[in-house]
């Protein structure tokens, strides 16, 4: 109990959305009914959640505003690759990769919708 269970990804266009994350992830994504929902699976099985894709009730967050929503961190192999890969399916950077000592390399990005999400490659050496 009191566990994150379930994500959720705002919107300005869900299905420009759903390539970003089914092509830079991988992840699999389905249209959930005739509805505007969008069923995430991040994995098969193992530590992790999965999620859903909506389109956004209000205006975008104006880029450089301070975090107001939950930020999401996605466990990555290899960091550099998957930032490459992140900015050519349109991400931007919001934070450049920083070492968290004795954890691991961390970046934050915006995705095509705005939202800012993280990437963490583990490495007990990072400095």
């Amino acid at each position: 109990m009191n566990r994150v269970t379930h994500f959720e990804i705002q919107s300005d266009d869900p299905l420009r959305a759903v390539r970003f994350y089914s092509e830079t992830f991988g992840w699999k994504i389905s249209q959930w009914g005739e509805q505007q929902y969008w069923l995430v699976i991040t994995g098969d099985g193992g530590p992790g959640i999965n999620g859903g894709i909506l389109p956004r009730p209000t205006p975008r967050p104006e880029s450089g505003q301070p975090v107001n929503a939950f930020v999401c961190t996605v466990e990555v192999e290899d960091l550099d690759g998957m930032l490459a890969r992140a900015l050519k399916n349109g991400a931007k950077v919001a934070l450049p990769k920083m070492p968290i000592p004795t954890i691991g390399w961390l970046a934050y990005l915006h995705d095509t919708e705005g939202n800012i999400l993280g990437m963490m490659q583990n490495d007990k050496n990072a400095k």
